[in-house]
């Protein structure tokens, strides 16, 4: 689907078809006609829309027929129904930058484009550089907002797990795992594509859209600092966990010896008092009575040397 927008007196406009200085955006549904009735329009190479299709786009620009295309990875919710897979992915968005127009292509549902919508109105079409910042700007909150959420969820998450000691837990942060992966991944390509775009100047800025571009680096770092801590933390954790439900198997597994070692000799006494051959006290009135005491009394003594040794 094909959205177009223009900014007139500080309000953000839907118009019906592309102008000089608008922003053209294309959501999901994707059409292939409105790809290349938009490639055939505005002179862009096909391939420049089509790259956001594959989810597993790296983070890069292009110049071809001085038109201008950026590949950024952005932050989303996993809508998939596995119950393996990560809670939260990267998705593609493609930036492309005509002489006179603005065409971004999201080929899934992005927030950082909407919240992007959201403050278009504070955006001058002129300053076409400075609105692709702001572009940026917003994917590098959406990946602090999610690091946060992701934070947030795998305390709470801890939590459960010290109070239930659940398989269902850990597998919920192993797909938080999985999403720091991408997160740790995408952003360290960010970063760089940042750093690229800075050196060589590609996109022109000026000395105040440079410093901006910058602040964005600092922050891109920022968080993926903040994405190589968490993982380490939720490995440390997950290391931890193991080894508690080792210890708690070889505790059991320790329990269950002890009581099959004081089953043994209830069983022992028995057999050498069921063997066909004179036994001292066999022929007593109090003959059956005999081997329960004994069986009784050395579980006894032996229930309490385990005890003392802590094996229970």
């Amino acid at each position: 689907m094909l959205q177009f927008f223009k900014n007139e007196d500080g309000k953000t406009l839907a118009i019906e078809k592309p102008e000089a200085g608008a922003w053209i955006n294309i959501v999901p549904p994707l059409k292939q006609e409105e790809f290349t009735e938009i490639a055939d329009a505005l002179d862009i190479p096909l391939d420049f829309l089509t790259d956001s299709l594959d989810i597993d786009e790296r983070s890069r620009y292009e110049l071809e027929d001085n038109v201008k295309l950026i590949v950024l990875k952005t932050p989303a919710e996993n809508n998939s129904f596995n119950d393996s897979d990560a809670f939260y992915i990267t998705i593609p968005i493609c930036i492309i930058l005509t002489h006179n127009q603005i065409v971004t292509v999201n080929s899934f549902d992005n927030g950082a484009i909407k919240k992007f919508l959201n403050t278009f109105q504070n955006r001058h079409p002129d300053k076409r550089n400075m609105m692709v910042l702001k572009i940026f700007e917003k994917v590098v909150q959406a990946y602090m907002e999610f690091l946060k959420e992701i934070n947030h969820r795998r305390n709470l998450l801890e939590q459960k797990l010290y109070d239930a000691n659940r398989n269902e837990e850990l597998l919920d942060l192993m797909r938080i795992q999985k999403s720091l992966v991408y997160f740790v991944t995408t952003l360290r390509s960010n970063e760089m594509l940042f750093m690229k775009l800075q050196r060589t100047n590609f996109l022109s800025l000026n000395e105040e859209e440079d410093e901006f571009l910058q602040d964005l680096i600092v922050d891109t770092s920022q968080a993926l600092e903040m994405a190589n801590i968490y993982t380490n933390i939720l490995s440390s954790t997950m290391d931890a966990f193991a080894s508690i439900i080792s210890n708690n198997q070889n505790q059991v597994m320790k329990r269950l010896t002890s009581v099959t070692v004081m089953l043994q000799l209830p069983t022992l006494v028995a057999s050498i008092y069921g063997m066909n051959v004179p036994i001292p006290g066999s022929h007593s009135t109090f003959a059956f009575y005999f081997p329960i005491l004994i069986s009784l009394g050395l579980s006894l003594l032996l229930g309490i040397y385990f005890l003392r040794k802590k094996l229970f």
